[in-house]
């Protein structure tokens, strides 16, 4: 019987370090920032359509999310200084992480390609969707860039500063909600967040 590698090669997420270039406090993996990015997703969707009366399917968003960087178990996770510094290693990099997800894809068996094609390279998506996925990309690395400073950590100023601006000219009412109500939290201790523990 045939055996399939893809979810033993998924759960490698946890050994790929983000922010490799910066000194950490402590460490960010990729789990962890697709778990947290696919939750932030779900939540701008959530507020689409209750706020704004989208009709985003918010599940399908959070798997996506989900997977939004999985190809980095194979290319590792390229700092965005660099990934986006010229047009010429924006487009290799696009050109690698597809062929990195066809190899992912090729580890799954047949009878489930196919839809897991549509979720590692989503494509006839709702293309709001796939904004308000990538703007809770950038407010993911907004939380890193925050806990860190918190830490005494001032490597990541430059960093809090380039998110906040991107996140300004997304112009995303959503993303706008989200900011106003869920990130001031983020610079609190535990003891004033109001959770009973």
């Amino acid at each position: 019987m045939k055996q399939y590698h893809f979810y033993a090669v998924m759960s490698r997420m946890k050994y790929i370090d983000r922010w490799s270039l910066m000194r950490n406090t402590r460490n960010e993996n990729l789990s962890e920032h697709s778990l947290e990015v696919a939750m932030i997703a779900h939540a701008l969707c959530v507020i689409h359509n209750r706020c704004f009366g989208g009709s985003i399917n918010v599940e399908r968003a959070a798997v996506i999310a989900m997977y939004h960087d999985c190809t980095e178990i194979i290319t590792g996770d390229l700092p965005t200084p660099i990934k986006y510094s010229s047009k010429t290693l924006r487009k290799a990099y696009a050109d690698i992480e597809k062929e990195a997800a066809f190899q992912l894809l090729s580890t799954l068996p047949d009878y489930m390609q196919e839809e897991m094609r549509e979720v590692i390279l989503p494509q006839g998506e709702d293309e709001y969707m796939l904004r308000l996925i990538k703007a809770a990309d950038k407010l993911s690395a907004l939380i890193k860039c925050i806990e860190e400073i918190q830490m005494g950590n001032n490597e990541f100023r430059k960093a809090r500063e380039e998110s906040e601006k991107y996140l300004a000219r997304l112009d995303m009412p959503e993303v706008g909600i989200f900011i106003r109500d869920f990130m001031p939290s983020y610079e609190l201790p535990l003891d004033e967040q109001n959770v009973a523990l």
